[in-house]
Order: structure tokens, then C-alpha cells, then sequence
């Protein structure tokens, strides 16, 4: 047996937990340099703005509506969802983070308890922990667990339990194929062009023959599923990273080449940093910059380089030197450059580097430096210590977030104030 939890509204909720004045007025949270809307309220979604739009084409519902708009703030959402699946971890000893706001949690050897009530149980407490809302659908099967959790939010029970199998088949005649995990917007095109409108009509009027000739293997997977057999595990491990990346578009368009290293080495940084907490190192970096291409009156360029390092490694200290040389390779004088971005790739395994008998380098000695650096940025906050290069003074090249909220459980120097 499956449950997931799903987190509503997950962006916008993180935002009115530590704002509650906001009360029922409508949220949107927008993306990056605060351009197009990825996060709504149930309020915002009653007023119908659509996912994906443009901030400026909302400005007179904003102004008409009073709705609080937010930049997006993913230290904070980061940390929340923390403490989210730290709390789930509690209900049960295998659980699955499936993304930022969700987790499958397995339930098997449960069965003796009443289900329903251990979902609001989850439900409670996850919003006495943390002041998030969530959604709780359980069932055989993860696939039909998704379509429970999706019914649970629809009908306001905020939990749904199906194992019976005219459960089951009610909710199969609910759900409609678009909206069946598993099946993508192409596949649920041809499915509905040829008669197959809900997860119901894909079981009974599909033969599993016929699934695995249209839709591969993958398909018949999701067919059983629906049927109640399970076929896919619970996954307690996250498959392993192919690569990192850190990228930004900047707030103001850049031009001057040592704005352009600052980010590109602070970008590097940010990718080792990331790749010590995962125990990785890098064998490779790319490292790309672009101009606006929705610019038509500027010069158009682009370019990246990608570079094999003589060793893998997750050093700062190195990778910025990489980094740093990929750009003065790539970098053309006369353009304004709208985005840049690294990624690392090649990663390995950090207790499994394949070693360079000709490495001159001290790698001891920078393995503690990187040590010290990480103990000073988790006891002090982030960039509480950075490489001369990543620049000390103001960063031009920021994105544009003039609705940012505070840090409030990450920063003590953002931590929120209650005043009496």
C-alpha cells in the first residue's frame, strides 16, 4: 500500500505561513527576475491566471484584485520542504522524495490500522509542524495513489483511500486521461483522439498488447497500475546525478567581461559547493553565455565550452579556474549578454576518483580548505565566505527580485520578528 503526500499550493503556501496578514487575498509567486507566473493560490487560480504568464500581462488584475506577488525565494522553499519529508519520515521508515512538495510513503504492514485516519493524521501533522496544507491519496499502487491525491484536493476531503475495486473504478471513471501520472501530453492527445477520455476507458477498452505496441513498456506499467498490480517500486534511494548546474539570466544585461567572471565564478562555486554535499566530483565543465534572443534590435551570440578536467573533483578552488578559462575562451567583446551558466558532468563516486600520477596538486591540503570553507558557510549562512573573484562588491549582474521575502529560516539575520 501507497500514500502520497502532495503539498498544496506548495510556493504560495510557504509564503503565507510567514505572512499572515495576507490572509485570503490572492498569491502569486513568479519565476526567475520576476518574469512569468510558476506558483498560485487557490485564490489566484479562481481568478483564472494561467500558469506560465507573463507578469507584466497581469499588472491590472494585480492592482484590481490586490494580489500579493511574490519573487521566487527558493532558499526558503528549499528549507520548508525539509522539514516537510522530515516530518513524513516519522510515519513511516520508507519514504520516497518524488519532488520539492511531494513524497510517496510506503504503507506496507499498516494494513491493521485505519488508513483514512492515519492520512489526516500525516495531514494534521504536517500543518501543526509546518503550516502547510497537503493532500493524501492512498492506494495499492503509486499511479493510482497520484489519481487518489488528485481526487482527495478536488473534493476537499484532503484524503482519499481506494483498494476496493469498485473504488477503484469509480475513480478511473473521475479521472481523466490527461491527467493520469505517466502518460504524457502527446500520448493522452492520441488516447483522446481515438476515444479514450479517462483512466477507465485506457483499462478497459486497451489490451495490454495493444498499450505496449502504442506506448512501449512504459505504458503497460501504467496500465497495471491503474488495474491495482503494482509495478513500480517505491525508490528510498534518488537515482544517481548525471550532472549540476547552477544558472542565472541576470537583471540587467551585462557587457563588461569582469561582471561576466564575477557571476561565471560565483556560478562555478555554487556547483562545487553542491557537489561536496553530494559526495561527488566533477570530471567535466561546461560553461555557456548568451545574449537575449527575444532582443531583435541587439546583436544575437552564443556560445559555450566545455573542458575534461585531468582529475575529478569537487575544489572550488579548481573548478573556478576552469571555469574562468572556458569563459575567456568563449567571451566576444560588443554584446550584451542576458544569461550564463555552469554545469558539471562526468560525476563520480568522491571515494572512487581515478588518480593522475602527474597531479601536482595538494589535494589534502584543499580537501581541508574546502572543509573549513563548508563548516564557515553552514554555521555563518551563505556567502558568508567567498573566493576573491566571486567580487565584494555590488552584484550588477543579480536577477531581478524587487518581491523577495525574507529568508526566515535560514538567515539569522532574517529570522521573523513578532512583536507584542
Amino acid at each position: 500500500m501507497f500514500a502520497l503526500a502532495d503539498c498544496n499550493n506548495f510556493y504560495a503556501s510557504c509564503e503565507k505561513v510567514f505572512n499572515p496578514s495576507i490572509g485570503l487575498r490572492p498569491v502569486v509567486v513568479l519565476s526567475n527576475n520576476d518574469g512569468c507566473v510558476i506558483a498560485r493560490s487557490a485564490e489566484a487560480k479562481r481568478l483564472g491566471i494561467p500558469m506560465g504568464a507573463p507578469a507584466f500581462k497581469i499588472e491590472e488584475m494585480i492592482r484590481k484584485y490586490d494580489i500579493a506577488v511574490f519573487s521566487s525565494n527558493f532558499e526558503l522553499y528549499g528549507d520548508m520542504s525539509q522539514r516537510v519529508m522530515n516530518i513524513l519520515s516519522r510515519f513511516t521508515p520508507d519514504l520516497e522524495i518524488y519532488s520539492i512538495d511531494e513524497a510517496f510513503l510506503s504503507l506496507t504492514g499498516f494494513e491493521h490500522l485505519n488508513l483514512i485516519d492515519y492520512g489526516h493524521k500525516i495531514r494534521e501533522t504536517l500543518k501543526q509542524g509546518t503550516g502547510i496544507a497537503v493532500g493524501v491519496g492512498i492506494a495499492p499502487t503509486k499511479t493510482l495513489a497520484k489519481a487518489a491525491n488528485v481526487y482527495a484536493k478536488k473534493n476537499g476531503s484532503g484524503v482519499w483511500f481506494v483498494y476496493e475495486k469498485t473504488d477503484i473504478d469509480k475513480l478511473l471513471r473521475w479521472l481523466p486521461i490527461s491527467d493520469v501520472w505517466g502518460i504524457g501530453r502527446k500520448h493522452s492527445s492520441r488516447l483522446e483522439n481515438a476515444g479514450i477520455k479517462t483512466a477507465y476507458d485506457f483499462v478497459t477498452k486497451m489490451s495490454e498488447e495493444i498499450v505496449l505496441k502504442r506506448m512501449t513498456i512504459t505504458g503497460v506499467r501504467t496500465w497495471k497500475e491503474l488495474k491495482g498490480i503494482k509495478c513500480i517500486p517505491l525508490e528510498k534511494f534518488p537515482p544517481s546525478k548525471k550532472s549540476i548546474a547552477t544558472t542565472r539570466s541576470f537583471g540587467h544585461m551585462v557587457e563588461n567581461y569582469d561582471k561576466l567572471i564575477e557571476s561565471v565564478t560565483t556560478f562555478a562555486s555554487s556547483c562545487a559547493s553542491k557537489l561536496r554535499a553530494s559526495r561527488l566530483a566533477a570530471g567535466q565543465i561546461m560553461v555557456f553565455i548568451h545574449t537575449n534572443s527575444f532582443r531583435k534590435d541587439l546583436d544575437q551570440y552564443a556560445q559555450n565550452r566545455v573542458l575534461t578536467l585531468p582529475v575529478p573533483t569537487s575544489d572550488s578552488l579548481e573548478l573556478i579556474q576552469y571555469a574562468q578559462k572556458a569563459l575567456k575562451d568563449i567571451f566576444k567583446e560588443g554584446y550584451q549578454y542576458k544569461k550564463a551558466g555552469v554545469i558539471v558532468s562526468a560525476l563520480v563516486n568522491e571515494n572512487k576518483i581515478q588518480q593522475d600520477m602527474f597531479d601536482r596538486i595538494d589535494r589534502e591540503k584543499h580537501k581541508n580548505l574546502m572543509n573549513a570553507m563548508d563548516e564557515v558557510t553552514k554555521r555563518f549562512g551563505k556567502n558568508s565566505i567567498k573566493i576573491a573573484s566571486q567580487g565584494l562588491g555590488k552584484r550588477t549582474w543579480h536577477m531581478n527580485q524587487q518581491n523577495l521575502s525574507k529568508r526566515y529560516t535560514t538567515r539569522w539575520d532574517e529570522i521573523i520578528e513578532v512583536k507584542i
